[in-house]
């Protein structure tokens, strides 16, 4: 295309959408993008350096999982068509209810697919999970066996179906491993801020499972580049695909190269934070298994409180998206074991931060500590 790409980003101010939206920004990618949520950028924990790629002319307020809400969100001043649509958006809190997931993912999905169908815009990218995996000995590929294992994913993955059977959906499927990196929330956040307790505690962190059980990483900027890369490379022909071999849809696992595991993280854990970090026995990690909600209520029972003193300690009020309570969902023994060679094989993907390691941890706390997020 000689002319850059316009681009339109469904939940752009999750983490995901507003370091794509950065990532656009910064190297000038596009010739217009447009940044839709349905959350205020006000009130979105949005640190400065995303206001100028996420906020302003170019951000509008709507909730893509209501039809009446498409117009708003893909109509033009000038009439033409977005080339790009990444929809970023979706439920990502673990726990809720059936209905949360199927209105705010699966419904959400379907609506800004048929629509980017509908305008024929040249490449929808849906972002999914790799928990869609049935857990196996070897890292998962993308055409191996799917059996869901948490909530997020058994919708993601019913999206994924159902925008396959629209009609002229100019389709790519990215599947993440667990993204970490500057004011991450979710999983690493609340190691890193469980560990924070433990070391106020001065406590031992122990993890339940084993050392090898597989968690795999990826980081946010490779993210952000995979799914640009992936959406030129789509756009210019597909290059090196074979539907015959590799299915219909072109779908990618993007995950490091690191193999990270438990093991891995309670060694960064532990020199970060000077703390000892070890694994339950297996007596109690049995134990665990047939009674998860009780031992994950106490582990949160251990940590809320003085996650809340050490919060007061230091006079913060509104510590962001962090805390350290711990999910049923992610507590699970069940791998997160994923295989990225495809999207460096076809792509000609280059991971710059290709695992995760003690400087990369030590920089998500100090963005961490930028915001004043942390005790």
């Amino acid at each position: 295309m000689a002319e850059k790409p316009s681009v339109l980003i469904i939940g752009g101010l999750g983490y995901i959408g507003r370091f794509l939206a950065q990532h656009i920004h910064k190297s000038n990618l596009a010739s217009d993008v447009r940044i839709v949520d349905k959350v205020l950028p006000q009130l979105a924990w949005l640190p400065s350096e995303f206001e100028e790629a996420c906020a302003g002319a170019k951000f509008v307020q709507a909730d893509a999982s209501r039809e009446q809400s498409l117009p708003r969100i893909f109509d033009r001043a000038d009439g033409k068509q977005f080339d790009y649509v990444f929809n970023c958006g979706g439920e990502t809190r673990y726990s809720q209810e059936d209905e949360v997931y199927k209105l705010r993912s699966f419904d959400l999905s379907l609506n800004v697919g048929r629509e980017a169908a509908k305008r024929g815009v040249k490449c929808f990218v849906e972002l999914s999970t790799g928990m869609v995996y049935k857990p196996d000995s070897s890292p998962s590929k993308e055409q191996d066996k799917l059996k869901p294992w948490s909530k997020i994913a058994v919708f993601k993955l019913q999206a994924e179906e159902e925008l396959a059977k629209i009609e002229g959906l100019n389709l790519v499927i990215v599947r993440l491993a667990h993204v970490y990196g500057p004011y991450a929330s979710q999983w690493v956040a609340t190691a890193l801020c469980m560990a924070r307790v433990y070391k106020a505690l001065e406590s031992e962190m122990k993890w339940l499972w084993t050392k090898d059980l597989r968690q795999n990483t990826v980081h946010i900027d490779d993210v952000s580049r995979a799914l640009w890369a992936i959406a030129g490379w789509y756009t210019a022909g597909k290059a090196k695909w074979d539907d015959g071999k590799m299915g219909k849809v072109p779908t990618f696992n993007v995950v490091d190269k690191g193999v990270t595991t438990q093991g891995t993280m309670a060694d960064i854990i532990g020199e970060v934070f000077g703390i000892s970090t070890g694994f339950q026995g297996s007596l109690i990690s049995t134990f665990a298994k047939l009674n998860l909600d009780s031992v994950v209520d106490d582990v949160n029972d251990e940590l809320l409180g003085p996650w809340a003193d050490l919060l007061a300690e230091a006079g913060i009020s509104r510590p962001g998206p962090l805390t350290p309570f711990m999910e049923k969902e992610l507590l699970k023994d069940t791998d997160l074991s994923m295989d990225g060679s495809r999207l460096e094989e076809v792509v000609g993907f280059t991971y710059e931060k290709p695992k995760i390691s003690k400087e990369l941890v030590e920089e998500v706390i100090e963005s961490y500590k930028k915001m004043k997020w942390w005790p």
